[in-house]
């Protein structure tokens, strides 16, 4: 497996809070950098059933779902996500680097 934890790439300003480091047909890795502004973790909804694993979590990143108290976000930790449920990410220190399975 990768260590995505020296990653360096940067990408053009996507204006979205996160980098995808890799995209195959199967998965996405994504990554959350330690300067994100919290504000940008806003409650959203995707238009399909997502499974989410966390590769590499920093210190105190939470996961919440709608109506739930947040979970702490550890690697190996794999969250399901209905299709249209709110749900958002809390910022943590260091990166958060997630596999987000396509299929």
């Amino acid at each position: 497996m990768q260590n995505y934890s020296d990653s360096n790439q940067t990408s053009e300003d996507s204006g979205r809070p996160y980098l995808d480091l890799e995209r195959t047909d199967s998965y996405i890795i994504r990554e959350f950098g330690s300067d994100i502004d919290p504000i940008e973790l806003m409650w959203h909804r995707d238009d399909e059933d997502r499974v989410v694993t966390v590769l590499k979590c920093g210190k105190d990143w939470k996961f919440q779902y709608e109506d739930d108290l947040p979970i702490d976000l550890e690697p190996d930790t794999t969250i399901i996500i209905p299709r249209h449920y709110w749900h958002r990410v809390w910022k943590g220190k260091g990166k958060l680097v997630l596999k987000i399975h396509l299929d």
